[in-house]
């Protein structure tokens, strides 16, 4: 089911990097950012997690950010450790909750991207993000998703590429309302 605004979240309970199964419904009563990210070495989605960190602070203190990967927890591990990420990284290796919010696919517009956004995989390549590791789909196109105290969907994004997100700063303001 494709997730629209005034949805309510079901619960996800998936391996977090930390070792152990996290459960959104340990967010009830927080707002926060959901994130459908690609496969754990995609160099996309490392410079979107850089840019969420770098910006962190600008956020409401009570609010969360859940990153959800198409990975196995090990993998996903390896990649994550670089960013020492103040933020709930989860691994679902059998893309069921992919398959469950109908997380599109897309080759064409995989390649679409390599072209339409050039200069982030620039900042992707300097920043060392590139990696001949890949485990999980490539053409995975991301999805975010703000969510209310309540736990329903105040905005959702399903990316029109590999590096289609909802701005940062319409996040942070979300955060601070």
């Amino acid at each position: 089911m494709r997730i629209k605004k005034l949805d309510q979240i079901e619960n996800i309970v998936l391996p977090s990097i930390n070792g152990e199964n996290f459960d959104t419904s340990k967010l009830k009563g927080k707002k926060y950012l959901l994130t459908f990210y690609r496969f754990a070495s995609c160099p996309m989605c490392n410079l979107r997690i850089n840019e969420m960190i770098n910006r962190f602070d600008e956020l409401d203190d009570d609010f969360a950010i859940v990153g959800i990967f198409h990975s196995e927890v090990s993998n996903l591990k390896r990649f994550m450790m670089r960013h020492d990420s103040p933020f709930i990284i989860l691994a679902d290796k059998d893309f069921e909750y992919f398959s469950k919010y109908d997380v599109e696919r897309s080759f064409f517009r995989f390649i679409s991207t390599l072209l339409l956004r050039a200069p982030r995989f620039f900042r992707a390549a300097v920043k060392r993000y590139i990696s001949l590791t890949i485990k999980g789909h490539m053409d995975i196109i991301p999805v975010d998703i703000l969510v209310d105290e309540k736990g329903k969907v105040q905005d959702v994004k399903y990316g029109k590429d590999i590096g289609d997100h909802i701005p940062i700063e319409e996040i942070i303001k979300f955060s601070h309302r």
